[in-house]
């Protein structure tokens, strides 16, 4: 039996997740939310997790009902992410590390979605999509490493909705991309959109750009904000869905997998099922617990790591912005 216990801080959500042995005891998190137009910056980000980390980690404590000494690893988002939020939330499992003289795992953010994703739904070896704020791959696996099939060339998905979010004034309560997908189900008529996939990446700042221009005049026309939110949607999605649908038949996979906070739009679901039905794959998706960053996800991909023989030194529990996928050995999985 080993117990992790996993920090998750890379962005707005500050979570601390306990799992043991593929059981999730604990998941709580705490979101920072800024008004409607405005992103969330670094330093009140950090701060804010720095005055909620230690409520976080008594709460998961209580609600698995472990003590300290039933611990057996640490566990911390090592990047990618912003900077400063990762360094608060590493400089936490460092101390809680030392102080409850734990061993000590960083753990790459991607690979703890991919890894939640595989437990809760049962996917064995899926292409995976991965979609976030602030990441956006297509992903599969070969020989010890998670491969980048396609990637976005310039801004993340979420954050392209994000950032269409604050033109519209969306409010940020429970998150913009949410808040879009309300509003995109009352749409009914499509704006034609800049479509951009170049081979197996994508690109969505020219949509942005194009959306920023033209807001203002789509709604003074016929067009409604949920128009505008159903266009953007059904766009940038299609986007996804091609690229995935061509690393599928490349691999010859029978399950694709997706994962991230942009994850749980069911109109991406939906969509993603659609061509998985075409090509007799099974889809396997994941609700707002597990697909919004989480700390158990980083818990249960340190798990892993751990029980494969996983050990990091002292002098390695930095953090790293740019921590690619396939720049972490996956040891637990087997060809």
């Amino acid at each position: 039996m080993v117990v992790a216990l996993g920090f998750e801080g890379s962005a707005n959500k500050i979570g601390v997740g306990i799992i043991k042995d593929g059981v999730v005891l604990a998941n709580p998190r705490k979101t920072y939310i800024t008004p409607p137009g405005e992103g969330f910056m670094p330093k009140e980000t950090a701060q804010h997790h720095r005055e909620k980390v230690l409520g976080v980690l008594q709460d998961a404590l209580v609600e698995a009902q472990i003590k300290p000494s039933e611990i057996d690893v640490i566990c911390y988002t090592k990047g990618p992410g912003i900077g400063a939020p990762l360094a608060t939330v590493a400089v936490v499992a460092r101390t809680v590390a030392q102080l409850w003289n734990k061993p000590i795992l960083g753990v790459n953010h991607c690979i703890g979605h991919i890894e939640m994703g595989r437990l809760i739904t049962g996917a064995n070896n899926p292409t995976v999509l991965y979609v976030s704020g602030g990441n956006t791959q297509i992903i599969a696996y070969a020989r010890k490493r998670y491969r980048i099939f396609g990637e976005t060339i310039d801004i993340a998905v979420g954050n392209c909705l994000d950032r269409f979010a604050r033109v519209l004034m969306i409010p940020n309560d429970p998150s913009p991309g949410y808040n879009i997908e309300q509003l995109a189900k009352k749409g009914s008529k499509y704006v034609p959109l800049p479509y951009v996939v170049k081979g197996m990446d994508v690109s969505f700042s020219g949509i942005l750009s194009y959306l920023e221009e033209r807001t203002e005049g789509l709604l003074k026309q016929d067009y409604t904000k949920e128009d505008l939110c159903f266009s953007l949607q059904e766009t940038i999605f299609a986007m996804l869905v091609e690229t995935t649908e061509r690393a599928l038949a490349h691999c010859g996979s029978s399950e694709v997998l997706i994962v991230g906070g942009v994850g749980c739009n069911l109109r991406l679901q939906e969509m993603m099922a659609e061509m998985c039905k075409e090509r007799g794959a099974k889809l396997f998706a994941t609700d707002e617990r597990f697909c919004i960053d989480n700390g158990v996800m980083i818990a249960h991909a340190g798990w892993e790591w751990f029980k494969s023989g996983g050990r990091m030194s002292w002098t390695d529990s930095f953090v790293t912005q740019r921590f690619r996928t396939d720049d972490m050995e996956t040891t637990w999985r087997h060809d």
